[in-house]
């Protein structure tokens, strides 16, 4: 994709390369994020510069729309079929599939007569001295060490300080980069799928590719037990896409059923669909027992196509090698929320990982670090305004311990939350660190006053100062927290302090933030 990339934007190519093409763009996207579907628009517009012809407008599928992206995908693809099947219709022996055909599975599961006495499948899993760096085919499995809840009792949420031992591991990391953890399903859900599908969870499998050219999941041990494959591959806490539908559907012996499950899987469906599933999150799990004739009728060659793996989870790395040797924190918000269902629903990775209590025995995680999109300047004195309301502060912490090390004060954090007394990370550290000289806090507890008080309006308040290191010192600033409103409104008190403390027009303080970014004097982490 990016020799592609770089290829398709050669300023070398002549505006005539692609006269003869026709093409069409489907964008798959997030409103919620600044550069939403950027990539899609970005290559529309080139395509067209460079001669092509548009069979179509340019497709943005956003995910927060309520239907999700089939909301705009399902009449674009009408469309396009209808544009290229006029001039290219298919061959006279051909026909086009109907819908409803139940297509063959991708694996097949071979069910071992007898259980492996050896143990298979943890010799292929992740060791706790790999070779190489720690990877998603080969994480690390690191010991918990602590898993504290670093809010207060009355705090509507449990936000959990845990910390890893990274010893012997080869794991090295700088400020801004993250770690990914592997999250497992919870054993009550474990059981209660492979109950609704009729499945044995000792009982051990092979898995073999029908066609050729067709490799296995590289993470999944051979043979494997059912109850592994479950826990730790299978996303069954998921909310289930269309596609979930259309092959149960296709799967169920039981009439009334088929017929529902068809139509939550077709396009007029999907009003309903979302009712049901998506707007009350319910997941692939609850799904299957409310279709139990269905679920129960599910064949187990079928169950890498129904469902998808358990992808892994990014959290901000929270601490410094040069602070904590052989240690790897991170500042986890435990996610859950009521919908009308009776339930209340869970973050996977961020309650299983408050459900482990390493007091309580020896815990290890799965889990490998990559480079995140934060980098901080490796030039001295350059100084640094980091703005990280609730567990944005993460990655700043990070920074800050790094750059304290390294001798460096010019450190400037403003931090928001709720209440002093409930949620505010660190506190006592950073008064320490105030307190030396080594940085400059700032803080916002929204709810403490009558009228709300956010980062924005603090670092609108100190606007001089802001300008002061920004144009005059060649501070770079940095952005992390929630990607909601939070951002925007940064940006836009940036702007104000631009035009009001710089003295810029509107469409001058626009091309000095527009600037900032490019030279990455202004960066952002940001999550929906």
């Amino acid at each position: 994709m990016k020799s592609f990339w770089r290829f398709i934007f050669r300023r070398s190519l002549p505006s005539t390369a692609l006269r003869q093409m026709d093409f069409a763009v489907l964008g798959l996207g997030d409103s919620s994020y600044a550069k939403f579907n950027f990539v899609a628009k970005k290559l529309h517009r080139r395509l067209l510069q460079l001669g092509g012809s548009a069979l179509l407008p340019v497709c943005l599928g956003d995910d927060q729309h309520e239907l999700g992206p089939d909301a705009a995908i399902d009449p674009w693809l009408q469309d396009l079929w209808e544009k290229v099947l006029g001039p290219h219709p298919v061959p006279l022996n051909l026909d086009l599939s109907p819908p409803g055909v139940l297509w063959p599975s991708k694996f097949t599961l071979q069910f071992l007569k007898d259980t492996p006495s050896s143990g298979p499948e943890e010799l292929c899993a992740a060791g706790t001295d790999p070779q190489g760096p720690p990877s998603e085919l080969q994480p690390f499995l690191a010991p918990m060490v602590s898993n504290q809840r670093v809010t207060g009792p009355s705090h509507f949420q449990d936000v959990r300080l845990i910390e890893f031992d990274i010893s012997g591991s080869g794991i090295s990391f700088a400020a801004g980069d993250l770690v990914l953890i592997q999250p497992e399903n919870t054993a009550s859900h474990v059981q209660q799928f492979c109950q609704a599908l009729g499945l044995d969870p000792e009982q051990h499998f092979t898995l073999q590719p029908r066609e050729p050219g067709v490799t296995c999941p590289t993470r999944l041990p051979q043979p494997c037990s059912v109850r592994r494959l479950v826990s730790q591959y299978l996303d069954i806490a998921s909310v289930p896409r269309r596609s979930f539908f259309e092959l149960l559907a296709c799967l169920s012996p039981h009439e009334l059923e088929r017929e529902k499950l068809r139509e939550f899987g077709s396009a007029r469906g999907q009003e309903e669909l979302c009712e049901y599933c998506t707007r009350p999150r319910r997941t692939a799990l609850e799904v299957l027992c409310d279709f139990p004739h269905t679920a129960a009728a599910v064949p187990p060659d079928y169950l890498l196509d129904l469902l998808p793996l358990i992808r892994p989870r990014a959290f901000s790395i929270a601490s410094s090698l040069r602070a904590h040797p052989s240690r790897l924190q991170i500042l986890v918000a435990v996610v859950q929320y009521q919908t009308r269902l009776r339930e209340p629903r869970r973050g996977l990775c961020s309650s299983w990982l408050a459900s482990l209590d390493p007091a309580q025995g020896p815990v290890r995680v799965p889990l490998w670090v990559r480079s995140g999109g934060l980098t901080f300047p490796k030039t001295p004195d350059v100084p640094v305004i980091m703005v990280g309301p609730g567990t944005g502060v993460a990655p700043f912490r990070a920074a800050i311990q790094e750059r304290v090390a390294q001798g460096e004060t010019g450190n400037v954090l403003f931090f928001g939350c709720r209440r002093r007394d409930q949620d505010f990370y660190w506190e006592a550290e950073w008064e320490q660190l105030q307190a030396r000289g080594c940085l400059t806090l700032v803080t916002a507890f929204s709810r403490e006053q009558e009228q709300k008080v956010y980062v924005q309006h603090r670092l609108r308040a100190l606007g001089p100062l802001v300008w002061e290191l920004l144009d005059g010192r060649g501070a770079h600033f940095y952005l992390a927290g929630n990607a909601k409103y939070m951002p925007a409104d940064v940006c836009d008190t940036l702007l104000s302090i631009f035009r009001e403390e710089g003295g810029l027009s509107d469409p001058d303080a626009a091309a000095y933030l527009a600037q900032l970014q490019r030279t990455l004097r202004f960066q952002t982490e940001t999550w929906a």
